[in-house]
């Protein structure tokens, strides 16, 4: 009689964090069941990883799916913010919902086959795309359910208190499938009111809250304050986050750790856009252009929640880009001029756990857990950053969901 698997799958010598060994990972029902070096037992499959790094994968925090892909749309002239949010209004209201979907499924797969796991996108809802792109998102969340899990923030982009339909657009996407809820109270008329807003909405659905902030070079010029005194009045600490905040990357050290620890004490994480926060400010500079990409990783030293983030993808807020988590990255660690071990670990930490963290979900490749589990060409953490390592194959919940395969030099005979 033959005896019945152990495992449905085993993957044999993988690299884990914090490991100068080898190990083997067992799977079992969408889980790890044991992990191990030398792993004696049955299983329907076996794979061997080739001494590659594993890891849970790349988590995308923040990412705009249902306005990627329109580059050839819209005119770029100024490069600014104010012509960004301007073309892309413009734009989006000609969107159908099968076009949302499809310039979203290409970012999406790109993502996947760039070993991310998990994603929160932000969808516009607003008199002029309506619901169509939320719709659009819904579909390709169930579709793709397969190789990521996907979360849907209903957003305001244009304004809030402005535009009364949008309000209700927002309660219908909260009631109908959206995570949470965000806005953007620097465009706003009344940036404090919006905010407000934006928090009634959350606590009404009980959701959370994702903010994108401060998005110039004016350290004086901010509505953080309001956002900290809303999330502590409510009680609302570890449910809510920012992205941009660009304006930290203009303050003296001193206000930078100030605000750090006044985020830390509020429980609001921040999420960096390396590469829209530098294409977007300082284009009133001639030489010696700034940055503008907040320092997270001094965030971090002080205890924030921090993560490093896509944003856009091909639109007037960033007219290039591939979903690669791991170039962002790199990216952001070239822009931070940082070099030392402990920084670049802190930097694979904000695609990774961290940003699971700031989406408050598990992250982990323990016994128990979820069988999410991604290849890289390197051997460890800080290879996969200092080098843009190279995602090889991946798992979610034991089933492969994406094979870019190894590379390969074909030597001729000599």
């Amino acid at each position: 009689m033959t005896a019945t698997p152990q495992f449905d799958l085993v993957l044999r010598n993988l690299r884990l964090t914090d490991a100068s060994e080898p190990a083997d990972i067992a799977i079992r029902d969408g889980r790890i069941a044991q992990i191990g070096s030398g792993l004696i037992c049955d299983a329907v499959s076996e794979e061997d990883c080739g001494g590659a790094f594993a890891f849970p994968g790349f988590v995308e925090t923040h990412i705009h799916l249902d306005k990627a892909g329109i580059l050839g749309r819209c005119n770029i002239c100024e490069g600014t913010l104010a012509e960004a949010v301007r073309e892309t209004a413009r734009a989006k209201a000609a969107f159908t919902e099968d076009d949302v979907y499809a310039r979203a499924e290409r970012v999406l797969e790109k993502a996947i086959a760039s070993g991310t796991t998990r994603m929160r996108t932000f969808v516009e809802v607003d008199p002029r795309a309506g619901l169509r792109s939320f719709e659009a998102l819904k579909r390709l969340r169930a579709n793709y359910a397969f190789a990521i899990d996907l979360e849907i923030c209903a957003f305001a982009q244009e304004g809030l208190t402005n535009e009364p339909e949008t309000a209700q657009l927002l309660k219908h996407a909260l009631a109908h499938g959206a995570d949470l809820v965000g806005g953007a109270p620097y465009v706003d008329p009344d940036p404090a009111g919006q905010i407000r807003m934006i928090f009634d909405l959350a606590e009404r659905h009980g959701v959370a809250v994702d903010f994108h902030l401060d998005f110039d070079l004016d350290p004086a010029h901010t509505n953080l304050p309001a956002v900290i005194a809303e999330t502590v009045a409510r009680g609302y600490q570890g449910r809510v986050s920012i992205g941009h905040v660009t304006n930290l990357s203009a303050m003296v050290p001193e206000d930078v750790l100030a605000i750090a620890r006044s985020l830390k004490a509020a429980g609001i994480a921040l999420t960096v856009l390396p590469a829209t926060d530098m294409f977007l400010n300082g284009r009133a500079h001639d030489r010696l252009v700034p940055r503008g990409i907040a320092p997270a990783h001094v965030l971090a030293a002080e205890g924030v929640t921090v993560s490093i983030a896509t944003n856009n993808v091909l639109n007037p807020f960033t007219p290039f880009g591939d979903a690669s988590l791991i170039r962002m990255a790199n990216f952001y660690a070239n822009t931070a001029q940082i070099s030392r071990d402990a920084d670049i670990a802190a930097t694979f930490d904000m695609v990774s756990a961290g940003a699971a963290s700031l989406l408050g979900q598990e992250y982990a490749l323990a016994v128990g857990a979820p069988a999410d589990i991604v290849l890289l060409d390197c051997s460890n953490a800080l290879e996969a950053v200092r080098e843009i390592a190279r995602p090889i194959k991946g798992w979610k919940r034991g089933r492969k969901s994406f094979d870019n395969g190894r590379s390969r030099i074909l030597t001729p005979e000599r």
